[in-house]
């Protein structure tokens, strides 16, 4: 036999319902808080502006209608503001019903903290009827008088009465009741909202802008009396001018930014146009050097045409004497042409005379050198086999033209060659490696200028000629190149110009010309260098 037991109901606890009613309100006031601050933001950074709202209340109306509207957010705006006025003490006010009685002593900080000092001294979990009470002690609430001419509050509005079970149709596409008809069975609250009543039984408060019912005459705007009419003409016309004022002064500022802009862009073509006569300027004096030139060249061209025009009318006055009179002697203009070539190259040459009268106290070498030149030059010109002995002799070349030049090239190099092997020696530390850096390149003439160093000179390069190779330490003024075969910088030449925390600064001699001309290493980076 099946047999069914007793179904088992829960006893309900009343300390636990009741905590956990306590609980839900106070989770409902700290929500209303949380909304508050969220409602304050879309307020001073105008979001709503973004969804096509001319204004906060409008935003209000239209969104939170089914919260209370605008209304309902300005008291929880003034509880806001009143929990803000009494700062710590603001924790005991819990919901905006508590903080409604203090809204009036908002401008007055110090009578609010008063009052919820009295409210607190009271009763340790003051309710609205206890801040109500203190309020009232700090500043009382005098009754009001009712007036013996009263005038409508509100202004009469000329339109027709709405009929009462006028059907309508919500038009607002944001509206959850969108496309849906209501009935309007209740007067309206006010003059633009209207209380529907859906067929499910819920009632709505609902803006008249968001139904569409044309057979309903909807007030859509607000009528106001003649002297609220005047006091608004008013403020528009007051609006109107500060609005011409600040365009005014926009017009103004972007007048003087244009002109500053515009004296900025001729600062600028002022700038280039005097760039451009600079550059100009350059280009005239370089074409004007180039012109002075050419002028020279021109120069130098007729005088060439010239000699050469003379060389061929001696050339036909020679040839049209006849053979007789010719004979094996020149003839006199032949001679007096010769002449003056000889004349010519003798006063390009030095005078002997001057130098052996008052030879030179310093530098006999360069003396002998001069002298053989200007023999060489003389035995050129007069054909004196003679005088280029002699020259060769002097220069200690052989006897023949190309000989002697060269000698002579070599000669000019002389006095660099001792003013190079000088310095070198005359550097602190110097050892054989930083004077053979030096005279190799002048290796081909070391008898003349071993011959212009003094003895103390020739002593010290024996010395470190003999002087037995000791490990150098590289340092400031080292001649060195890069110790890795692999490296470009290898068979580079540089030379150590810093020392730089521990490391060498040095000057490549290839990088001269670049922008990059130092760069620092470790001393095991690097060796001397070695000519190759």
């Amino acid at each position: 036999m099946l047999t069914l037991e007793p179904e088992q109901t829960t006893t309900l606890d009343y300390s636990n319902l009741n905590t956990s009613i306590q609980e839900t309100f106070t989770a409902i006031d700290r929500f209303e808080w949380q909304a508050v601050d969220e409602i304050l933001q879309m307020r001073e950074q105008q979001l709503y502006l973004q969804a096509g709202y001319k204004s906060f209340e409008e935003y209000c109306q239209r969104e939170l209608y089914a919260w209370g509207g605008y209304r309902r957010i300005n008291q929880l705006l003034g509880a806001k503001k009143v929990i803000d006025a009494v700062g710590e003490l603001g924790g005991h006010i819990k919901n905006e019903r508590q903080a409604r009685p203090l809204l009036r002593l908002v401008k007055e900080p110090e009578k609010l903290k008063q009052a919820v000092a009295i409210a607190l001294k009271d009763n340790p979990s003051p309710g609205e009827s206890d801040f109500a009470a203190a309020a009232n002690i700090v500043v009382p609430q005098l009754p009001r008088k009712k007036q013996s001419i009263q005038e409508p509050m509100v202004p009469k509005i000329q339109e027709p009465v709405v009929p009462q079970k006028a059907i309508v149709t919500v038009s607002q596409q944001s509206h959850p009741r969108y496309g849906e008809e209501g009935t309007i069975e209740a007067d309206a609250p006010n003059r633009w909202q209207q209380i529907v009543t859906f067929p499910d039984g819920e009632r709505l408060l609902i803006n008249n802008t968001d139904l569409d019912a044309p057979s309903v005459p909807f007030p859509r705007e607000r009528t106001y009396p003649a002297e609220y009419t005047e006091a608004i003409a008013a403020i528009e016309e007051c609006h109107k001018q500060e609005l011409e004022r600040l365009s005014q002064e926009l017009r103004i500022g972007l007048q003087t930014e244009a002109t500053a802009n515009a004296e900025a862009q001729v600062q600028e073509q002022i700038q280039s146009l005097q760039n451009l006569y600079k550059q100009q300027r350059e280009q005239n004096v370089q074409l004007q050097r180039r012109l002075d030139e050419m002028e020279s060249l021109r120069q130098l061209e007729t005088e060439n045409q010239q000699l050469r025009q003379r060389i061929q009318d001696l050339e036909n006055a020679v040839e049209q004497r006849p053979y007789q009179e010719w004979g094996n002697t020149m003839t006199q203009q032949a001679t007096k042409a010769l002449n003056k070539q000889v004349k010519q190259a003798l006063e390009k040459t030095i005078d002997l005379r001057s130098l052996a009268q008052e030879p030179p106290k310093e530098n006999a070498q360069e003396c002998l050198r001069l002298m053989g030149m200007a023999l060489k030059n003389l035995a050129s010109a007069m054909n004196n086999t003679q005088a280029l002995e002699a020259a060769a002799i002097i220069l200690g070349s052989e006897p023949t033209p190309t000989a002697i030049a060269y000698r002579a090239e070599q000669l000019e190099m002389l006095p660099q060659a001792v003013s190079d092997i000088r310095q070198v020696l005359a550097k602190p530390g110097c050892n054989w490696q930083d004077y053979w850096a030096v005279a190799q390149e002048y290796e081909v003439i070391k008898s003349d200028y071993w011959a212009e160093l003094t003895t103390q000179e020739t002593e010290l390069i024996s010395t470190l000629q003999n002087a037995p190779l000791q490990p150098r330490t590289i340092g400031i003024g080292s001649i060195v190149a890069h110790a890795d075969p692999y490296r470009t910088l290898y068979l580079q030449r540089g030379e150590v110009v810093d020392e730089v925390g521990g490391k060498v600064v040095v000057a490549w001699d290839h990088w001269r010309n670049e922008l990059k001309k130092t760069q620092s290493y470790s001393r095991e980076e690097l060796r001397f260098w070695q000519p190759q």
